[in-house]
């Protein structure tokens, strides 16, 4: 498997943006260039794939989702991505680009915390229009090599705004206080992840109490405040074995903050129900 960083910026749609559209008869890679990357990548941009007709079958960090019409799919840098080997859908749009896209717009998008842990997002029809309506303008805007950076930073504002809303949609606002703090804590485990930071640090650092952070993230993940880091640890530890060709557990550990490979190896078993020497076996077939 490859990790595809520059991709974007080798095979960007703008001068100035690492960004790229593609629809059915729109942006597509060359084949020869398309078959040195695989199916499977760890992304280094932001994807999503909106499937106005059909359906199609993507993996995400080692789950299957089928998107179908009226639905997208995104992928956040880091992740594992399996793209489908066969084609289904016979309408859609995927954009990708990079975090220096999303630095230029002029707000933030909680949903790409994903506090539902839920990649996949359904549009009411008539958000679904209007999304479809803002490819197709991200699609032109992208067809000339010298568009204005801005007018295409318009568009993809909008585009992801609507997926913002329709990530919330279900009544759970992104502005209610508990949800915040645990959007909040989610942000504060990526940014602090090998550092194995203690929930007592965290509650203060949110100015919580530990048991009021205790209950919001129980509430949200179903997780208790340590599970959830632990969770999210050999998360990382199972994406960095799927796309390493040679592995050293030590090694593995250490890069994750362990300081004991022993009680590393004992916890990943632990979690996922394998060693990891037998979980590395698995993936490449052996």
């Amino acid at each position: 498997m490859e990790k595809i960083d520059g991709f974007l910026d080798r095979f960007k749609q703008n001068r100035t943006l690492p960004v790229r559209v593609v629809s059915p008869g729109f942006g597509h890679v060359p084949p020869e260039e398309a078959k040195k990357f695989g199916t499977t990548v760890r992304t280094s941009y932001y994807f999503f794939l909106f499937m106005m007709d059909g359906s199609s079958r993507h993996g995400v960090d080692l789950q299957d989702f089928e998107v179908n019409s009226n639905e997208l799919l995104f992928v956040l840098p880091h992740q594992v991505h399996r793209f489908p080997v066969t084609k289904k859908g016979s309408d859609y749009f995927k954009i990708g680009f990079e975090e220096s896209c999303l630095s230029l717009l002029p707000r933030q998008y909680p949903f790409l915390i994903n506090p539902s842990n839920n990649p996949k997002i359904r549009f009411s029809p008539a958000a679904a229009v209007r999304v479809k309506s803002i490819f197709e303008n991200l699609l032109e805007l992208l067809s000339s090599w010298e568009t204005e950076a801005d007018l295409i930073l318009a568009h993809l504002n909008s585009l992801l705004t609507e997926i913002n809303a329709a990530y919330f949609a279900a009544g759970k606002s992104p502005v209610d206080h508990r949800l915040s703090k645990f959007i909040d804590f989610k942000l504060f485990v990526e940014n602090n992840l090998t550092e194995h930071p203690k929930v007592e640090a965290i509650a203060a650092q949110l100015l919580l109490s530990p048991n009021t952070l205790y209950g919001i993230v129980k509430y949200y993940s179903g997780f208790s405040p340590k599970e959830f880091i632990i969770n999210r640890l050999i998360l990382e530890a199972r994406r960095r074995l799927y796309y390493s060709e040679n592995f050293s557990v030590k090694e593995l550990a250490f890069d994750l903050g362990f300081n004991d490979p022993e009680y590393f190896s004992r916890l990943f078993k632990k979690v996922t129900g394998k060693t990891i020497a037998a979980f590395f076996q698995d993936l490449s077939g052996t």
